[in-house]
């Protein structure tokens, strides 16, 4: 009976203290001992999630200032709902004030988001995959109401930035089609609808839609090392900076086709069309083989390769 006295006891005052730093600060700050104290340690029948992150400017970690923007809207959407509760509580670790929580939890990368049941071990499901699912707040959302049943509706501040952008494109459309009211003759320019019809098909095929979905980060860093990958190494995820290299590198194979066309039936004179034509293939043969290469990296068992073997 008195072990079971302290051990309410002392349940009772790491629930408090964490309550009492919540209402401060919906994303609690953690150091080593607070980590080990309040997460790991027994008794617990609370659940936390912690993001382990590298925030420091010195870090130089664009990634996780994003995903700590998302965390702190997806903590507070918690802390101000009507159901909140003492079942769930949103921590923070960074690298340079708790470098031994890294290297205790063998840490290698950030940021990283991993859920703390309340009762047991973290299984594999525990750690949230975010190179494949993004860092959006609906997104670890929704993997916390897979670990903990616990449903938070994410609210977001209002974000004017949209539809004004929307409403001053709008505006200076109108705004030409009026001052040119007396000549439309522009609005039936195939040039014109060809080349916005191929910057379309450009962004839309080099994954930005993907992006817009999964808000995935824009490169990855290891804090350990320092060293930046902007080409994600599984064919199931993809990061922002590497739609951008793809949508250049399928604008510069599209440039190359272009030129060739134009060398082979324009009216120009024979050295100009022969000048084009090679820079027309240098275009599609390095730009293409520089796409196979990373179609390769991704799909690690693709056999073929072209010119370019290695990434």
């Amino acid at each position: 009976h008195c072990f079971s006295f302290f051990v309410q006891m002392l349940l009772s005052e790491k629930v408090g203290q964490l309550m009492d730093w919540a209402s401060k600060r919906a994303v609690i700050r953690m150091n080593g001992d607070k980590f080990r104290r309040l997460v790991k340690a027994p008794p617990r029948n609370y659940s936390v999630v912690v993001m382990f992150t590298a925030l420091q400017p010195q870090r130089q970690c664009v990634v996780c200032k994003q995903a700590d923007e998302e965390y702190q809207i997806l903590a507070n959407s918690w802390r101000y709902s009507s159901a909140f509760t003492n079942k769930i509580f949103f921590a923070a670790v960074d690298f340079d004030e708790g470098s031994d929580v890294f290297h205790m939890m063998n840490m290698n990368s950030a940021p990283t988001f991993m859920h703390f049941p309340s009762k047991g071990k973290p299984k594999r499901a525990d750690t949230y995959d975010l190179p494949v699912r993004g860092f959006a707040a609906e997104q670890l959302a929704r993997w916390i109401a897979d670990r903990t049943d616990v449903v938070i509706r994410v609210i977001r501040p209002p974000n004017y930035a949209g539809p004004l952008m929307l409403g001053f494109l709008l505006a200076v459309i109108g705004g030409l089609v009026y001052l040119r009211r007396n000549n439309l003759d522009f609005l039936y320019n195939r040039n014109a609808w060809a080349f916005a019809a191929l910057c379309f098909v450009l962004i839309m095929t080099s994954g930005q839609m993907w992006n817009h979905i999964r808000g995935p980060p824009y490169a990855h860093k290891n804090p350990n090392t320092g060293q930046v990958s902007y080409i994600h190494g599984s064919s199931q995820a993809q990061f922002v900076a590497e739609t951008h290299i793809v949508l250049l590198f399928n604008a510069a194979v599209t440039l190359g086709m272009v030129l060739l066309h134009e060398a082979a039936t324009s009216d120009m004179e024979i050295g100009k069309r022969k000048i084009m034509c090679v820079a027309g293939i240098g275009l599609v043969v390095f730009f293409y083989s520089w796409l196979l290469s990373i179609f390769k990296a991704k799909y690690h068992g693709y056999p073929y390769s072209f010119l370019l073997m290695v990434l």
